[in-house]
Order: structure tokens, then C-alpha cells, then sequence
């Protein structure tokens, strides 16, 4: 498998959650030698970079930050299968005679 390189860093864990993609990339001479992107699933186009000093911060935050993107799709899953409320939930006044 081929090295991908961003900015730099070296990405040397990801996980897929969703069309998103959450890395990890790798820098050995920065002061801030770890950082956490998100990009679009296939592309190579990172954003939202979190810069951390330890690979430990660093899986945390990549676990964090996927953890956030399953409750996000599951949020939107929950709201797409709500049921409408419909006519027939909505009480239904009594009609009285008229006198």
C-alpha cells in the first residue's frame, strides 16, 4: 500500500463512518506532531484538522470525533423514520348538532 501524505503528515490510521472519513496523520518534526482530519469518503480533500502533541490524544480524538458522526446519521436516521403525525393522530374534535 502506497504512503498518503497530507500536508506533510504522514496518515497512518482512518476510519470510514458514513461518506465521511476521519485520519490521523503523522509528523515527526513539528511541535504538534499528530492531527485528526475529516474529508468526504474517497476523496483527498481534508478539513477541520485537530493538531495534538501525542498519538494517544490523537486516537481519542479520531474515535471522538467518528463516535460524533454515528450519533449525527443516527439522529437523522431516527428523524427520517418518525412517523408524521397525520390526520388520523391528531384528536379529532366532537361535532355537535346544531339547535
Amino acid at each position: 500500500m502506497e504512503k498518503e501524505i497530507n500536508a506533510g503528515y504522514t496518515i497512518t490510521d482512518r476510519l470510514t463512518v458514513g461518506n465521511s472519513e476521519f485520519v490521523i496523520g503523522q509528523r515527526d518534526t513539528e511541535l504538534a506532531p499528530f492531527v485528526t482530519w475529516k474529508c468526504r469518503k474517497g476523496e483527498k480533500d481534508y478539513f477541520w484538522g485537530h493538531y495534538l502533541s501525542d498519538r494517544l490524544t490523537a486516537l481519542e480524538d479520531l474515535c471522538n470525533r467518528s463516535l460524533d458522526e454515528i450519533h449525527y446519521l443516527r439522529s437523522l436516521q431516527q428523524e427520517k423514520n418518525a412517523p408524521e403525525r397525520s390526520e388520523q393522530q391528531i384528536p379529532k374534535k366532537k361535532h355537535e348538532l346544531e339547535r
